[in-house]
């Protein structure tokens, strides 16, 4: 057996008995890339902070559903994308693509801790700003599978998992995404 493979059966185990260490490690070791992606899926903070929290909810509640068969960060970020969804339901919205609001405030910017120069720090900010805006201005389908692989770094096959979607699908998604954004970023319509 792998490490991962052991680290993860513990996870496992942990989370069915309900380990408060082990979801206090949980919640410190995911909570800026949860709360990242949850801002990104909904454009609304208020609405981000509590999915957040509804999201640890339900980690403590169904811990005992997550078998270490697969990542705990896809298991995750599952729960999340499915509270974004039954709140969609709920309010019998169309699509995800509705739950954007581009007056919203932009997403959570992480500080930099390598301290750059004040002029790499301006061209940095520059491009961050560009990049941010251009994924605002994509189709949130394609903006998802952009910030679940760049953003939190989650293989094809895990964003997939997250998903609810065949790999093929998240390929082409993502092209699309990248392709859509390159052409907001040069100033076309996205």
């Amino acid at each position: 057996m792998t490490t991962d493979m052991a680290d993860t059966r513990a996870l496992a185990e942990g989370l069915k008995r309900r380990d408060p260490e082990l979801l206090d490690q949980l919640i410190e070791q995911y909570q800026h890339r949860l709360f990242r992606y949850l801002l990104y899926l909904t454009s609304h903070r208020e609405r981000a902070e509590d999915f957040f929290q509804e999201t640890w909810i339900r980690v403590l509640e169904r811990g005992h559903q997550y078998d270490g068969k697969s990542k705990f960060e896809a298991w995750l970020f599952t729960i999340a994308r499915n509270l974004v969804i039954d709140w969609q339901r709920q309010r019998k919205v169309q699509s995800l693509d509705t739950l954007t609001d581009p007056a919203q405030e932009h997403p959570l910017q992480i500080a930099d801790v390598r301290h750059p120069s004040p002029l790499h720090a301006a061209i940095s900010d520059q491009q961050d700003s560009a990049v941010r805006d251009s994924l605002e201005k994509i189709a949130l389908i394609y903006r998802e599978v952009v910030v679940l692989r760049f953003h939190e770094e989650l293989q094809l096959d895990e964003i997939a998992t997250v998903m609810h979607l065949p790999v093929s699908t998240v390929k082409t998604r993502l092209y699309r995404g990248l392709e859509a954004m390159r052409v907001a970023m040069t100033g076309g319509p996205a």
